[in-house]
């Protein structure tokens, strides 16, 4: 198989505003950093009335503990507010989760930039807030739904870096995320009127999205957080497709805290049609086997708008060697997902 391109990515050092006066994209933002260095302010807001439809703006946290998974997704789309809370038993396979389509979006709150306020959703049946905190080492999760809520605590150990990349599909549609991986978490869960700890072992992973969109796309993404057999922690992302051919990539390793930015495109070999197979992702240095053991299926359809997702959650084994770092990891637990939205 033919290596997968190398982007030449440029390293942002410096506070820069991802959109300019006009509403367009700031070349200057194009890059990736390991710290949340761009100013999206300018997104959902402003006079670029033709981009009306195409704003997106999320948070989503994803919490892996021993005994649960634990999602939680706060977004507006411009035209609809859709959020979701979603706990899963891991023994069981039983799910406690609500998902809410609000049109058009009301009832949200979302910083204009990440770590710059809190992020709010209301709705009959469900309600939560994401708040950052000790300037930003620290985020707190709240959520409610019928028979179930949670209230957990992230923090962000010193030091740590994160991977924040601007992807540029043209002037006009563009996308900042932030993927941040092997976030200590702990707190509790109420299921059923009974607590469950978020104890030792569990970690936090964050999506933090602000754009403009292309009204079809289809996306991989992969995330896994955990510690090695000598004790550092390590954090892998990965992305594919939603990238391909604007020179960024969301692919990166987090050894103990340092990111080691992956500039070539990752290769994503798994069925389709059984997600619960293995899935092999590699390229630039890495090589990692996915092994599911679940798989978080949903799909939406209203006409214009549609959604299809299998979002599974395993564990990643395999290697690394790159940036001066070679390792082999085993049962680093996290999650892979094929996905098409049409938004």
């Amino acid at each position: 198989m033919t290596a997968p391109p190398v982007a030449r990515e440029r390293e942002i050092t410096e506070p820069v505003a991802l959109t300019g006066p006009d509403g367009r994209l700031n070349p200057a933002a194009i890059g990736f950093a390991r710290a949340p260095l761009i100013d999206t302010r300018g997104i959902g807001r402003g006079r670029f009335v033709r981009s009306w439809g195409r704003n997106k703006r999320w948070e989503y946290w994803n919490v892996m503990t021993p005994t649960h998974i634990v999602s939680l997704t706060v977004s507006s789309l411009d035209y609809a507010a859709v959020h979701e809370v979603w706990i899963h038993d891991r023994a069981t396979t039983r799910s406690w989760g609500r998902s809410v389509t609000v049109l058009p979006s009301r009832e949200v709150s979302l910083p204009a930039s990440l770590g710059t306020g809190i992020a709010i959703a209301r709705h009959a049946d469900l309600a939560a807030t994401i708040t950052p905190a000790e300037r930003g080492t620290l985020w707190r999760l709240h959520a409610e739904i019928a028979d179930a809520s949670f209230d957990i605590t992230v923090r962000r150990p010193p030091g740590h870096e994160l991977l924040a990349v601007v992807v540029p599909w043209s002037s006009r549609r563009f996308q900042y995320t932030v993927k941040d991986v092997a976030l200590p978490a702990s707190g509790v869960l109420t299921l059923d009127g009974i607590d469950y700890d978020v104890g030792q072992g569990s970690w936090a992973v964050l999506d933090h999205g602000r754009g403009r969109w292309p009204y079809d796309v289809s996306w991989n993404w992969g995330a896994g957080s955990g510690t090695l057999a000598d004790g550092r922690s390590l954090g892998i992302q990965v992305g594919g497709r939603w990238t391909d051919g604007t020179g960024s990539t969301e692919n990166a390793v987090l050894l103990d805290g340092v990111l080691h930015k992956i500039s070539a495109s990752v290769v994503w070999e798994y069925e389709r049609a059984a997600p619960l197979r293995p899935w092999r992702v590699h390229g630039g240095g890495l090589d990692a086997v996915f092994t599911p053991f679940y798989d978080k299926k949903s799909a939406t359809n209203l006409g214009v708008v549609s959604s299809r997702t299998d979002q599974c959650f395993g564990t990643w084994s395999g290697t690394f060697a790159g940036d001066g770092v070679v390792i082999a990891f085993d049962g680093i637990e996290g999650f892979a997902e094929d996905v098409r939205n049409r938004w």
